[in-house]
């Protein structure tokens, strides 16, 4: 009777069970566009809340709805702060707690402005109502005022005038634009003649107070945010980034310093031709910390974290032992240390590092973390967690001990529903003996004793190594859903284990990442659960570019899929970046170099089915390349399809353009490897 009792129990459990293990299917792209996205959390003085954007998606309007939410730190749960139905987002909390500061677009607004909202509950009310709109807020020490950035005409006398001018533009006929210096644009928008510009205003509204106009320099003109600025302590002092270069063909970040109440600017890093640039104060008001890279031209170069002791104006590099990058730091109440997300072999992990010394310790060891949050009193460390099965989730850290608890479960639902396959670190003999890491994600239900096709990711950048983290645009879960292995290699250039890897690939960088592919596929070819007749292989921007680096070279691939790839380096000086001086040389200097490792050369020798897609917007990789790649293999007759999308970037964003990437990708793979039911 005891065991039918026991039974009657279970069957009862299960029947109540939020979801039956018969509803338990992959993760596909409809779910993945259900799952909310987090982003931006930061933290109450008193380390007992954070404020963070949470983004949901409505399918039928083809939008994202982000409000602001508060998350208890002792994890007793959660509310809703905002309830606005269109866009709340980059909150700052006051240092004294008891206001919220974010930007919005609400009513009659014609552009998005600063806001605030009391912590304790109530409405949101907007502080700024400037014509060019708001961005990028953050309080000065004494919570009476915020500063923010807007991008404005430089040679107007007020907001007024400002105004008369944006719409002038709007209603003109003439739809020209002129440059005479590059760079003309930037990722999928043309540069005009405002400038990003710092202000402050006062909690209670009133007139905006200008800090950078006047100063001789503004923020970065491609993207300006709280990365670009930091306020002392005592709220006298603002340190921006600036380009220092006067030509817009050599990019110089420095750091600038200037009066909080308006004043010249004076440049902290004039030495150094190279990037300079997330600046952060230290709470005892001695140090202004900094990044610094020592490459020009070099956008992989290791950041180094330098502290500028701002009593008699010296600098030291504090982690020149550290073979990582750092930057983005958060100081420790002491001002002893700094903790930062760091790119450390395949994961985003969370670092305390010692100013004094520079010894980094590493607190967290699986998984990724980004967007560290210290609380005033140091006792408490926050941050997003993620990894292939787990999206972006608010966690709380351990300053001392690492330990990790969970915070967030908005997405806990949808994700009892979803049966993720197995995945692995692996590493291999890549090119020139050395080791290459590699995740490696099984299909649900993987059985060794079964043949499975391949579908090895080839990720971008070059230099942007892949961590374990949850991709919402290429997401390796998915691709394993549909019945592949799904392998994604850190070959040669990723960043992430120590400089010299990561520059190995210069300037020849159809080279060594060609050879650690073929030897990926070599390791997955000798496994007995690999089919080696049903090999694809993929990527988007340089990962775009080294599959058409494959479509030329012999390769095991029996189809490849070519996203916003680079085909053509000539081509490639219409991208954003294109008149900037190459590090290692221009075509007309190095001709060989570029008739090596431009992919275009190797056309003779396409015959693999090729999948192209391309956005119209994409000024990163531009359109062009998209175009060439697909007619020159329709030229020589090789089975081929594009895929254009006039409404998206070099990344393809909106939510039902995503589900047809998706489809399309899954009916071209499906079409070559016919993966198993």
């Amino acid at each position: 009777m005891r065991h039918v009792l026991v039974l009657l129990l279970a069957l009862l459990a299960a029947s109540w069970s939020p979801v039956n293990a018969s509803e338990i299917k992959p993760l596909d792209a409809d779910t993945l566009w259900e799952l909310k996205r987090l982003s931006n959390p930061a933290i109450s003085p008193d380390g007992s809340q954070v404020v963070l954007a949470v983004t949901r998606y409505e399918m039928k309007d083809d939008k994202g709805i982000t409000n602001l939410w508060l998350v208890a730190t002792d994890g007793s749960g959660a509310r809703q702060l905002t309830t606005h139905s269109g866009s709340d987002s980059s909150p700052a909390w006051s240092p004294d707690g008891r206001h919220i500061a974010f930007i919005s677009k609400r009513g009659e607004d014609e552009q998005s402005q600063v806001y605030v909202i009391p912590t304790a509950g109530g409405e949101g009310r907007a502080v700024t109502s400037v014509p060019t709109g708001a961005s990028a807020p953050m309080w000065f020490p004494d919570s009476s005022e915020i500063a923010f950035i807007s991008r404005v005409f430089e040679d107007t006398a007020d907001w007024d005038e400002m105004a008369a001018r944006l719409k002038e533009e709007k209603d003109s006929k003439d739809s020209a634009k002129a440059w005479d210096k590059a760079p003309a644009r930037y990722w999928d928008r043309w540069h005009d003649e405002r400038k990003p510009h710092l202000y402050r205003v006062a909690i209670d509204g009133g007139e905006v107070q200008p800090i950078t106009p006047g100063s001789g320099v503004h923020l970065p003109i491609s993207v300006a945010g709280t990365e670009s600025y930091d306020i002392s302590p005592d709220g006298e002092q603002v340190a921006v980034v600036a380009d220092s270069d006067p030509t817009g063909t050599a990019s110089n970040p420095d750091i600038y310093v200037l009066p909080a109440a308006g004043g010249e600017a004076v440049n902290l890093t004039p030495g150094n031709p190279a990037p300079d640039f997330a600046p952060a104060y230290s709470p005892n008001g001695r140090w202004l910390a900094f990044s610094q890279r020592q490459i020009p031209g070099f956008y992989a170069d290791r950041a180094r974290l330098v502290l500028h002791d701002r009593r008699d104006g010296t600098q030291r590099v504090v982690t020149e032992e550290f073979d990582r990058t750092v930057s983005g730091v958060t100081w420790a109440p002491d001002s002893r240390k700094v903790y930062a997300a760091i790119d450390d072999a395949a994961h985003n992990r969370v670092y305390a590092i010692d100013v004094r010394s520079g010894k980094p310790t590493p607190l967290t060891a699986e998984h990724s973390f980004g967007s560290v949050e210290l609380s005033a009193d140091g006792r408490t460390l926050v941050a997003l967690r993620q990894s292939f099965i787990e999206p972006p989730t608010l966690v709380r850290i351990d300053p001392r001990r690492g330990t990790v608890t969970k915070l967030s479960d908005f997405n806990d639902e949808i994700l009892a529903g979803v049966d993720f396959g197995r995945y692995e670190s692996v590493t291999y003999e890549g090119a020139n003996g050395d080791p290459v890491q590699m995740w490696v994600v099984y299909p649900p239900g993987f059985d060794p004793e079964q043949k499975y096709p391949l579908y090895l990711l080839l990720h971008g950048g070059p230099h942007n190594g892949i961590t374990d983290g949850f991709h919402f645009r290429w997401n390796a879960q998915i691709f394993s859903g549909w019945g592949y292995v799904t392998g994604w290699h850190n070959f040669h250039g990723s960043s992430g284990f120590g400089q010299d890897f990561t520059d190995s690939i210069n300037p020849y960088q159809s080279e060594l990442p060609y050879i650690d592919t073929i030897k990926a596929a070599e390791w997955f070819a000798a496994k007995p659960w690999i089919d080696s007749e049903r090999m694809g292989a993929g990527g988007g921007s340089y990962g775009g570019y080294l599959a058409s680096i494959l479509l030329g070279r012999e390769h095991p691939f029996k189809t490849l899929v070519a996203h916003a790839a680079v085909f053509n380096w000539l081509t490639q000086y219409a991208a954003d970046y294109g008149a900037s001086q190459r590090r290692h040389g221009e075509f007309w200097e190095k001709p060989g170099h570029y008739e090596k490792s431009s992919p275009h050369m190797g056309a003779a020798n396409f015959d693999t089915p090729t999948l192209v897609i391309h956005g119209q917007l994409d000024y990163r990789v531009p359109l062009n390349h998209g175009i060439e790649l697909f007619n020159i293999l329709q030229n020589r007759g090789v089975r081929s399809r594009l895929v254009y999308y006039p409404d998206e970037n070099h990344w393809i964003l909106k939510p039902n353009n995503s589900l047809r990437w998706y489809q399309e990708k899954k009916d071209w793979l499906a079409e070559f490897l016919q993966p198993a039911d």
